[in-house]
């Protein structure tokens, strides 16, 4: 690593595959924020603060002042999408943000087209559209995309990229041979192999080209060993897989709680109604498995069974999600824990959350962009574990449990963010406050 990199002040391209309600909300909220009309509440980045050296020394810089992030009027937005509407057209489509907010922003919007997309309705078997590329076979999709990069990179003057997979969640596809070896890759995208869906295809032709990936879906992507691989070779950062937002952000919360505290839990219940496009597609069984996957993942890692028996080992995890067209972006979910106490007495936990999909995406979708291109300045490469904390199923090594707790995460990104600048790491242990006490 590259320590104390240098403050970038040319422009950044953010590259998004998807520009539906999550893209569009994302680059309408930036277009807001640098016109003064709004704050970049939820970005970690842009309104979080980070401790330096001993509480006593009250340094406490907010991120964006003490790692040198690129500005957000530096930012340039470019995507594909299997529809062929503009910025603007798409997100008065998705009907996330009010249409007077829109307006203001309508030049700005406008003016950003997506480029025909890499689809395959057999990957996302709900949506199909016009603006699709057709190809000899997978690897010529893939050079494909990268002459679009190549293109964006001309026509906006940008040396510096990152890309965001902010498109659907495909059907539930294993690792097979094809993804052990970049050969065996390569080879899988002459030939079309069907375990190689668009989302890989993505993921490939950007960590080819060194460009920062970033999965915000559960889709396997760039996380294969092939793809991790190449982004080593490539000296490439890598970080997935699915954005953590509404009811897996709260069980993130809640589970590592219970189990500091040795609260016993038998059953957690969970469901969700949603409308947009998401919905839409996570109706369809095979999608909604890939989505299941990662949702189902996060308890287990965390409670950890396997060590406490006697508190996880007949945890009963459900989770549901019912299109609900109705509800359009806002989601609902609800959660039903069943927990038990000392001698074995039962209790409940009912949450209810009403949440917004996208307008909880979109400041994850800002700080992933920032932090992957401070990643490539500093010299950083392959899986960025340290961005665990926007995932609900991270991307770990080979033989590495990944880590789900929150906090925890939240501890290793600004550690490691201490470590880049040159500042003593923080481990919470305090006792050398009180050692001093002792000794004077």
């Amino acid at each position: 690593m590259k320590h104390n990199p240098e403050k970038p002040t040319d422009k950044l391209g953010v590259l998004l595959p998807g520009m539906g309600a999550v893209a569009t909300t994302f680059i309408a909220g930036v277009f807001a924020i640098n016109k003064g009309i709004s704050r970049p509440i939820g970005s970690l980045t842009q309104m979080g603060t980070i401790r330096l050296g001993k509480r006593t020394e009250n340094r406490l810089p907010r991120i964006d002042e003490f790692v040198p992030l690129t500005d957000l009027d530096n930012l340039v937005f470019g995507g594909w999408d299997i529809y062929d509407d503009n910025v603007y057209e798409a997100a008065r489509h998705a009907g996330v943000l009010e249409t007077q907010l829109l307006d203001e922003l309508k030049d700005e919007l406008t003016a950003i087209e997506p480029m025909p997309a890499v689809f395959d309705k057999n990957y996302v078997r709900r949506l199909d559209g016009p603006n699709v590329k057709k190809g000899e076979n997978k690897m010529d999709l893939a050079e494909q995309l990268m002459k679009d990069i190549e293109s964006f990179r001309e026509r906006h003057g940008v040396t510096r990229l990152v890309m965001i997979w902010c498109g659907s969640t495909e059907i539930y596809i294993e690792e097979t041979d094809v993804h052990q070896s970049i050969d065996a890759f390569e080879q899988g995208l002459r030939d079309s192999h069907p375990s190689i869906p668009p989302s890989m295809i993505y993921a490939y032709a950007a960590i080819k080209m060194g460009i920062p990936y970033a999965n915000g879906a559960p889709n396997l992507s760039g996380d294969v060993p092939a793809l991790v691989e190449l982004a080593k070779q490539t000296s490439t950062p890598i970080a997935g897989k699915d954005f953590k937002t509404g009811q897996t952000l709260m069980k993130t919360i809640i589970a590592p709680g219970l189990k500091a505290r040795a609260i016993g839990v038998n059953g957690w219940f969970s469901t969700n109604i949603l409308g947009n496009r998401d919905g839409e597609v996570l109706d369809d069984p095979d999608s909604f498995k890939t989505k299941e996957t990662s949702k189902l993942s996060v308890l287990e890692a965390i409670l950890e069974p396997n060590l406490h028996s006697h508190l996880y080992d007949d945890l009963y995890h459900k989770v549901r999600i019912n299109y609900y067209p109705l509800r359009k972006d806002n989601k609902e979910s609800w959660d039903n824990i069943d927990i038990f106490g000392w001698l074995g007495y039962p209790m409940q936990i009912k949450i209810n959350f009403l949440c917004r999909d996208s307008i909880l995406a979109a400041p994850i979708v800002l700080d992933l962009a920032l932090f992957l291109d401070l990643a490539k300045r500093a010299e950083m490469s392959g899986i960025m574990e340290w961005l665990s904390f926007y995932f609900k199923s991270p991307q770990a090594g080979a033989g590495l449990r990944p880590e789900h707790d929150l906090q925890r995460q939240l501890i290793k990104l600004e550690n490691t963010l201490r470590y880049m600048q040159g500042e003593n790491l923080i481990t919470h242990l305090g006792l050398d406050y009180y050692e001093e006490a002792f000794e004077s």
